[in-house]
């Protein structure tokens, strides 16, 4: 793993801001999670950070090499895709335990 960086990130869609000057740092093996409503922006991060979106603005690094404009294929980030019923029979605390 390297740090992950996000530096002024920015992005809309048809006018409706998702993202809005996000920075943030994570260490190199920190865990990290991410807990919000839906519609906060929390999907349009991943996939920027995956490079399946562009932001409008800002840059994403992974440790010292600038990652904004790498077509997902190089660089090396697995996602996957969210689905809110994959643990139903576990409490909210269980999941994000897990």
């Amino acid at each position: 793993m390297v740090m992950v960086r996000l530096t002024n990130v920015r992005k809309h869609f048809a006018g409706a801001v998702a993202l809005a000057d996000v920075s943030m740092e994570v260490a190199d093996g920190e865990f990290f999670t991410m807990v919000g409503p839906s519609g906060c922006g929390k999907t349009t991060l991943l996939r920027i950070l995956a490079g399946l979106e562009r932001p409008d603005s800002g840059d994403v690094w992974f440790g010292d090499r600038c990652v904004t404009a790498t077509d997902p294929g190089s660089r090396e980030v697995g996602m996957v895709f969210q689905n809110y019923a994959l643990y139903p029979h576990l409490s909210v605390y269980e999941n994000l335990a897990f």
